[in-house]
């Protein structure tokens, strides 16, 4: 007779673009799946005929737990930040191997994050965490300018913004107290982060945790300097071309704040950044990487990242392959906010050399919004190349052959 098949749960906002990727790797490994969602009317099958939910009830976990009650269940997975908190909440009722909720705030909170990491060892920028209401008032809540003003908790670069002197951070706090109207949290609503800006190149760490144990998956440089006012992402490559003390020094730091938030399993993404020779952590998450990334990895093992993930989550063993590809994305940015008409030059893009994919994922005639307001990409552009360098080229290449066409929202005169 043979053994069960394992099943996992899945808590996913139902608009989310990493759940079909779980959801093919779930297939491709012989998992059943369960999906939570809050998506009864998704056009994804699997969120519409899953698990309908609020992740904000207070008692969104006694309610999943009730729902489920006659599964046996290997494993919870949250897809997206929204999600990680509640998944830890579950899997530790179902005294499954967990994450305590409270590392998981860690890494979807910035002011406690940066509270938690001020006690470590870790680099980390000088930090204040102001009441959004006196900063539009025009006072004095920074640690020297030039400084960044963050939500403390919004995803995605949304609400990120710079300013180099008290002029620029009113007109920051202005942009941003209209982008948290949406909030429901009161803290998250009424209080910002504002710390030092650090100068210098980033890089985005992808690992696994097991038991405490840190496994390095990838990292990606990011060749493009995020130097502001907005700091949207573009490029990730992978190999990185760092040294290998620099790219050591990076999982050290990442090993050292995931001590500190007391996290010890599942997916990491970190962002972290160079200057003076140090590393300076500016922030971790426990998820996968976001802006469909995750290809990437594909692309360098053979293996897919959610794949990876849910393997260990159901201690499957799987054999990474070594495949000898650098390669590429860009998170093709919105520049400009209006209707979507048209993207012009994709074919002739698509015919660069090393070019592997290029998918636009906004429909022509929806509106397009730049950050800081703006939490969605154009699209993204794949690249597999023998170098990270011609990785890179390509994709540089390919972007300067498209031009997107816009035209200007019709407001409604009152």
């Amino acid at each position: 007779m043979s053994e069960p098949r394992p099943c996992v749960l899945l808590l996913s906002p139902h608009c989310s673009y990493r759940l079909a990727p779980y959801l093919k790797a779930a297939e491709k490994l012989a998992i059943d799946t369960i999906v939570a969602s809050q998506g009864e009317y998704s056009l994804v099958s699997a969120a519409a005929s899953g698990i309908h939910i609020n992740f904000d009830h207070p008692d969104a976990c006694g309610q999943l737990l009730k729902a489920i009650h006659d599964r046996q269940i290997k494993a919870v997975i949250g897809t997206d930040d929204r999600t990680v908190e509640l998944a830890a909440q579950v899997s530790k009722a179902l005294k499954l191997t967990h994450n305590e909720p409270q590392s998981i705030r860690f890494t979807r909170r910035k002011d406690l994050a940066r509270q938690c990491l001020q006690k470590s060892s870790l680099n980390v920028p000088e930090f204040q965490i102001c009441a959004l209401d006196k900063l539009l008032a025009g006072e004095n809540c920074t640690p020297g300018y030039p400084v960044v003003i963050k939500p403390l908790a919004l995803s995605g670069s949304r609400g990120v913004i710079r300013a180099n002197n008290p002029t620029e951070l009113i007109a920051a706090a202005q942009r941003l107290h209209a982008i948290l109207d949406e909030v429901t949290n009161e803290d998250e609503k009424q209080l910002v982060l504002v710390e030092a800006f650090i100068p210098g190149y980033e890089y985005a760490y992808e690992g696994l945790l097991n038991n405490g144990k840190l496994q390095t998956l990838t990292l990606f440089d990011k060749p493009d300097l995020m130097e502001g006012p907005y700091f949207e992402e573009t490029y990730y490559i992978t190999p990185s071309r760092l040294a290998s003390e620099q790219q050591a020094a990076i999982q050290q730091a990442v090993e050292t704040a995931c001590r500190a938030y007391g996290l010890q399993q599942g997916p990491i993404h970190a962002e972290v950044k160079l200057h003076n020779n140090k590393v300076w952590f500016i922030e971790m998450a426990s998820r996968t990487v976001g802006g469909q990334c995750a290809r990437l990895f594909n692309y360098a093992t053979g293996l897919t990242l959610e794949e990876t993930v849910l393997a260990q989550a159901v201690g499957l063993e799987l054999d990474q392959q070594s495949i000898e590809y650098a390669a590429g994305v860009l998170m093709i940015p919105i520049l400009q906010q209006g209707l979507l008409r048209r993207v012009e030059g994709l074919l002739e893009a698509s015919k660069v050399p090393y070019i592997e994919d290029i998918e636009i994922s906004i429909h022509e005639g929806y509106e397009i919004i730049p950050l800081p307001e703006g939490d969605s990409y154009l699209g993204f552009m794949f690249a597999k190349a023998p170098t990270p360098v011609e990785a890179e080229q390509a994709l540089r290449t390919a972007y300067k052959k498209i031009t997107v066409v816009t035209s200007p929202l019709l407001h409604k005169v009152s």
